[in-house]
């Protein structure tokens, strides 16, 4: 398989499972009528006979992903995320996760990503519904190298997976060869006075942005890339947990059920010390372009800086 730098992270992610499809001719790929929101009809044009349009009928899309799979076969379903977790949950959870399927499942444009498509489209509680299902995989890239070998991971880790992914725009942020593996978290920067956990393109970008800010008040803050939701890199956040003894956790999603929560039960058994959270509370989504919905939500460096601060000085 070869990775080949792209405009878009949907490029990407449709390069990667055409790979994995030249190599294994048992995988297929699914559709719920946005095969052009995803670039899947380049999928469909190298495979037509691999390639099934299942229209807007998600929930019957993902029914027939886990028949295929019984057959022996590798199913890629997409659906922007609030359709591919919400609307489907109940056949993820039984005909995926309780019979023990193999499917892939590409959830799009998470949490503020879905922009002009408002509130109704914004899924921030996918990431907690899709922990909730026994041996589910589950990831969220940050960059166009990170979506493409997580692609390739979940594959070949055999498991059913969830892959959170933003389709429009892009960033370079991993060099070719460098090591991405399902289950491990990446430092990016080396600090001592607290730990910046993100997960997500957004979020990893404006905690970079962040630890900027704090250099120039003298504050050193190590940023940890997550990657990887389930399984989670523990030993890496509990080593970032003992170094800076402060954690600040951001995510481009609902605090209930997601990363930060999950990441407060493991350092409450193993290292406990004082938190906080970029993250969305009581609140939906709502409609506008990323900036004005990154300020509305909190998701700005600003404000990552401002917490990690306020963390510090408790």
């Amino acid at each position: 398989m070869a990775y080949t730098r792209r405009s878009h992270y949907k490029e990407i992610l449709i390069d990667a499972v055409k790979d994995i499809a030249r190599e294994d001719e048992k995988v297929v790929f699914l559709d719920a009528d946005l095969s052009s929101c995803i670039g899947s009809t380049a999928f469909e044009k190298e495979f037509p006979d691999r390639f099934f349009n299942c229209g807007i009928a998600e929930a019957n899309m993902v029914g027939v992903a886990a028949g295929l799979s019984s057959t022996g076969m590798v199913p890629f379903v997409h659906s922007f995320g609030c359709f591919a977790s919400r609307r489907v949950y109940d056949q993820l959870f039984l005909s995926v996760g309780y019979a023990k399927q193999r499917v892939i499942v590409i959830g799009s444009d998470p949490g503020i990503t879905a922009q002009y498509n408002g509130g109704t489209h914004m899924p921030f509680e996918d990431i907690a519904l899709m922990r909730q299902i026994p041996d589910m995989a589950v990831v969220e890239p940050s960059d166009d190298y990170s979506l493409y070998m997580l692609t390739k991971a979940v594959y070949e880790s055999g498991k059913a997976a969830y892959i959170r992914t933003p389709r429009k725009g892009i960033v370079y942020r991993y060099e070719e060869g460098t090591d991405i593996e399902l289950g491990k978290a990446k430092v990016l920067r080396e600090g001592s006075d607290v730990a910046i956990i993100a997960l997500g393109v957004h979020m990893v970008n404006e905690s970079l942005k962040a630890a900027d800010m704090l250099k120039e008040k003298g504050i050193n803050a190590e940023v940890i890339d997550l990657l990887s939701i389930k399984p989670m890199d523990e030993e890496t956040v509990i080593a970032a947990a003992k170094k800076c003894g402060k954690v600040l956790v951001c995510e481009n999603g609902r605090y209930a059920g997601g990363i930060g929560e999950a990441i407060a039960a493991l350092l409450v058994r193993n290292c406990p010390v004082p938190m906080d959270f970029v993250s969305v509370g009581e609140r939906f989504g709502e409609v506008g372009n990323l900036a004005y919905l990154a300020k509305a939500f909190g998701f700005t460096a600003e404000n990552i800086a401002a917490k990690a601060e306020a963390l510090i000085a408790r």
